[in-house]
């Protein structure tokens, strides 16, 4: 028997998903760690994971042989990501094609961002796509992989303009998309919003929530340049206060993105995406917390 697809597997109400999102190692110690973090995790039983996709593509290679070792020690299906900056046509339907040859399924197709960083003005490639809609109608026309989109809750960086966002997620599910997986956001409400305007459009798709454990002020502030995600001033000052205790800071993050989870889970998303940065103890920790809450209704 054939499993649901990913969009599938999230339009089953009443069981929300959870998956990962990992990035390609750069090194021997890297891919040590990447595998040690897929087998621990792998006991959470994920619905998947995904691989990231480097910008401009220049290492790709780094992500076909990341998901080669997923298949072998994961034994969980794998999403590739793709994107078209700084790349030819013919470059990226090559990563179609050798996305199909390794057997994955599912693509997260993103227009990617320039070198210089998400506010960066786009320049493609010469012979090359311009956005994320276009990647996904290649992929339509090329294989048979289910398409996932990237959706913004707190705009995208370039441009800051909500309803536009819900327009080209809308464009995107034209095109030929299935599911969406948000950037990263710290209000329930910068969710519901988002879909609320999708849906006032006439967007179907379901929108997986993307969250990121909050260990390490650093770690989230790059993560807020490269989503446009604003930090609550009530997370901001708790964080601040918890700046010279390790553990207390650390605290104060996974207690707030454990809320996060479960108010998401209470107004109707289908499914939560973490983005583990290759390691599980947050992760875990995160649900192993949510899952010891009471059930609620939205």
């Amino acid at each position: 028997m054939q499993r649901p697809t990913i969009a599938e597997r999230l339009n089953e109400t009443g069981r929300p998903t959870f998956s990962f999102e990992y990035f390609p190692p750069a090194d021997a110690a890297g891919a040590f760690t990447l595998l040690d973090t897929v087998v621990s995790l792998k006991e959470l039983r994920p619905d998947w994971v995904s691989v990231t996709y480097g910008a401009t593509g220049a290492t790709r290679q780094r992500t076909f042989d990341a998901i080669r070792a997923i298949q072998r020690h994961g034994g969980v299906r794998t999403m590739g990501h793709l994107t078209v900056a700084g790349q030819s046509r013919d470059e990226v339907a090559a990563a179609v094609d050798t996305y199909a040859a390794l057997g994955v399924e599912h693509i997260l197709a993103l227009r990617g961002d320039m070198p210089e960083g998400p506010t960066a003005p786009f320049v493609p490639h010469p012979d090359g796509l311009r956005t994320a809609t276009e990647l996904v109608r290649l992929i339509r026309e090329r294989g048979d992989q289910q398409i996932g989109v990237a959706a913004f809750p707190d705009g995208h960086p370039a441009q800051f303009d909500k309803d536009l966002d819900a327009r080209i997620l809308l464009e995107k599910e034209e095109a030929g998309a299935t599911f969406a997986v948000t950037q990263l956001f710290f209000r329930a409400e910068s969710y519901v919003e988002l879909v609320d305007r999708y849906r006032a459009l006439g967007g179907t798709m379901p929108i997986v929530a993307g969250i990121m454990p909050v260990t390490h002020l650093g770690q989230i502030r790059r993560f807020q340049d490269l989503a446009g995600a604003g930090m609550p001033a009530d997370l901001t000052a708790a964080l601040q206060a918890a700046a010279d205790d390790r553990e207390r800071f650390r605290e104060v993050g996974i207690a707030w993105m454990t809320r996060l989870c479960d108010d998401l889970l209470a107004a109707g998303a289908p499914g939560l995406q973490f983005f583990t940065l290759n390691r599980s103890k947050a992760t875990s920790e995160i649900l192993a917390r949510l899952r010891r809450l009471p059930p609620r209704r939205a």
